[in-house]
């Protein structure tokens, strides 16, 4: 399996980044993740890394090196961190349960999967062309989407969302898949710093007609110089895929030489007490997966002696 990421975050104008996001393969599944701690609940923070952290322990334990049923998984992992983040909420004596936004991708064989809970955003774009898009938990776009069918009254802010993760009833899972994949499709997870100040024919636009490494940090300048002095936190996950097999050519990720139990991860493993940076650029990303491939190495290396 080959395919091509860039990620970039922001903290914007506010205090702290509530932002997360990272993805994680085996040699023949890769699992892409943004997750977005909501605003008005206590830490933020701490719910996002929570519920990536959740998705990816899932997906260490169940790829061997793939899922049976990829679907299924991302449903019941996203649930999964719902249940620790109303946990963590008990174990801390919390007043209110922290909460977040989550949207995931899945890449198997020839094909894609994914799933959101509130408004964290999935594109994909194949020949310019927008072809697919996540519909967001809002009352807003619930409201535009029924304005359709029947007339409606006064709209909604379309930051009120009607369910994410943490939230005291059980969280709307929407999924999505299998879609085959083509050589050149591109694939962008981001937080709503980014589509609520720029356009999806913009966004379209650029993925369409810049690398995806040129595409993402421009996308996320315009977003902060549009959001203004109160920017919004700004995440922008990108992956262009190339081919279920690999080729000695092409660049990229490449998960061929991998064995069947390995793992790698951008994913923290813990935030709780420890320091997070507020702006994670891609070159943090590649010395992460630097560290992650070393490790295999010397694993590797290990067993022969």
């Amino acid at each position: 399996m080959r395919f091509s990421v860039y990620q970039v975050s922001r903290k914007g104008g506010r205090e702290k980044n509530e932002d997360r996001m990272g993805y994680c393969y085996t040699r023949d599944s890769g699992l892409f993740a943004l997750a977005d701690g909501m605003g008005g609940h206590p830490e933020g923070e701490v719910a996002s890394q929570l519920a990536l952290q959740t998705l990816a322990a899932m997906f260490q334990r169940d790829a061997k090196p793939t899922l049976p049923d990829p679907m299924r998984f991302l449903h019941e992992s996203i649930i999964a961190g719902h249940h620790q983040l109303l946990r963590y909420a008990t174990q801390k004596a919390l007043i209110d349960t922290p909460r977040t936004t989550i949207v995931a991708c899945l890449l198997q064989g020839n094909a894609a999967y994914w799933a959101h809970c509130g408004d964290s955003r999935l594109y994909m774009v194949r020949a310019g062309k927008l072809i697919a898009r996540t519909r967001d938990h809002s009352y807003s776009e619930l409201q535009e989407t029924m304005s359709q069918v029947v007339p409606m009254g006064e709209r909604f802010n379309r930051n009120v969302l009607f369910t994410c993760l943490g939230s005291p009833g059980k969280p709307v899972v929407d999924t999505v898949g299998p879609l085959l994949m083509q050589p050149g499709d591109r694939l962008l997870l981001c937080s709503d710093g980014l589509w609520g100040t720029v356009a999806d024919s913009v966004i379209t636009e650029q993925l369409a007609r810049h690398a995806i490494s040129d595409a993402v940090p421009e996308l996320v300048e315009q977003a902060l110089r549009n959001g203004g002095p109160k920017s919004d936190n700004v995440s922008v996950l990108a992956m262009e895929w190339e081919s279920a097999e690999d080729s000695p050519t092409a660049a990229g990720v490449s998960t061929d030489s991998l064995g069947d139990e390995v793992f790698a991860s951008t994913i923290q493993a813990s935030v709780l007490g420890q320091d997070v940076p507020d702006e994670l650029d891609d070159a943090e990303i590649e010395r992460s997966i630097r560290e992650i491939n070393d490790a295999i190495k010397r694993s590797s290396q290990h067993k022969k002696s």
